[in-house]
């Protein structure tokens, strides 16, 4: 992270394209929170119907009326989640840009000394692979990051409001969640970091031999050059693969405590309506609260 301080400055220069996307992101998480609300309240029309008797026509109209606002709320939402991404996307793609001119104009003032302990091809994997990566840092991963800690906050806040003990009881699964995908953005730092410096090597061979050829040629080292290629093919195979293993443990491991998470909403939230807990009057309560714990996946 310490190095990442050096692109605070871009952040900046675009402050004004970022704090739009903050707010944009701000509201579309507004929106989105109105789904579990209206399906809670259509689950609760549907009990007191089953309990109470009310008119078939009466709770027809207000599931219908709820079904139309979920799809106008969802709608919106949806059109703000791509106004964000379109936000802090081109933001991004505006980064790159600067940063590829910024380090092209420091290329032309080193010193040939620089260019003879460097490769070729390493400092042009670095003004593009490097400098892609960076783009993902500022534009997607920020973007998720912000997206997901605003998430967080609110869904917290509103199921903290509805029952503190249910909110409690849903949440256990999430400290774990947390450790554990530390560990793995810890390898998978690792592992990246090794798969780009083998892609620079990758680079650098193919630039060397390119430059080369005549003389590669002129010796019939052709099929030599071939076997060090496939050599550092085969390598980069290897560490991408390396990598792509420890990336799909994410996924997987975020939906089974999720999946955790609505089997404590199940049994604790069931227990609680059975006991007639005056947080949990219907099984609506239950319903929402089993789609704000999935809106954390």
């Amino acid at each position: 992270m310490k190095e990442l301080q050096y692109l605070n400055k871009y952040f900046i220069k675009y402050k004004y394209r970022f704090l739009l996307g903050i707010i944009i992101t701000i509201v579309a998480q507004i929106f989105s929170l109105f789904t579990p609300e209206l399906i809670g309240k259509s689950f609760k029309a549907i009990d007191e119907y089953s309990k109470n008797g009310q008119t078939k026509a009466v709770i027809q109209q207000e599931l219908v009326t709820n079904i139309l606002l979920i799809l106008g709320t969802t709608l919106i939402a949806g059109f703000l989640t791509f106004l964000m991404r379109q936000t802090l996307i081109v933001m991004s793609r505006h980064v790159e840009f600067d940063l590829k001119n910024e380090i092209f104009k420091q290329y032309e003032v080193l010193t040939q000394n620089f260019y003879k302990r460097n490769r070729t091809g390493d400092l042009m994997s670095r003004i593009t692979e490097d400098v892609a990566r960076v783009r993902m840092y500022v534009g997607p991963a920020v973007m998720y990051t912000i997206n997901t800690i605003i998430r967080f906050a609110m869904v917290i806040i509103y199921m903290y409001s509805i029952s503190p003990k249910l909110t409690f009881y849903t949440l256990l699964p999430l400290p774990i969640l947390s450790y554990l995908i530390f560990k793995i953005s810890k390898e998978i730092n690792v592992r990246s970091t090794a798969f780009q410096q083998n892609l620079s090597n990758v680079s650098s061979f193919s630039q060397e031999v390119f430059s080369g050829i005549r003389v590669i040629k002129a010796y019939a080292l052709e099929n030599q050059q071939n076997q060090n290629l496939n050599d550092l093919a085969i390598e980069s195979k290897n560490k991408s693969m390396s990598l792509a293993k420890i990336q799909t443990l994410f996924i997987p491991l975020i939906l089974a405590l999720i999946g955790l998470s609505n089997l404590i909403v199940i049994y604790v939230g069931g227990n609680m309506y059975i006991n007639n807990d005056p947080a949990v009057q219907d099984i609506g309560t239950i319903a929402k609260f089993i789609l704000y714990v999935n809106m954390l996946n």
